[in-house]
């Protein structure tokens, strides 16, 4: 079960050995198109910085939880990750575990697995 601290919602670092579980299949497919669009949307706006699209691609390559190496694998300064990561977060594409003093970060799956179908549907 999720924990909720200072208006965040924390998921277990690990599920079966995997930081995140599988998407479950035909994620979001029950939606109305009318949502389906917003959601597209919205998954589609959090993408649309480079630097986004490169913190996803790194996350999505990992097996385990990032805690640490974004900053170094970005390039970027660490507020600048940090609020990349935030809209990541806000749109659904990233998950992130409080583990002590760091957050650590891994791709939600259900939410990658509806982008790539809706835009297929394209």
């Amino acid at each position: 079960m999720a924990a909720v601290r200072n208006g965040r919602r924390d998921t277990p670092a690990k599920t079966g050995g995997v930081c995140c579980p599988p998407a479950p299949k035909n994620e979001g497919r029950g939606l109305r198109v009318k949502d389906r669009d917003r959601e597209l949307a919205a998954l589609a706006k959090a993408l649309g910085h480079p630097a986004r699209v490169k913190i996803l691609r790194h996350l999505v390559r990992q097996k385990d939880c990032i805690c640490g190496d974004l900053v170094l694998e970005v390039g970027l300064a660490q507020a600048t990750v940090s609020q990349h990561l935030k809209v990541l977060k806000t749109a659904g594409l990233v998950q992130g575990t409080l583990s002590g003093p760091r957050t650590c970060y891994c791709v939600e799956r259900g939410s990658l697995a509806r982008l790539k179908a809706w835009i297929g549907d394209i």
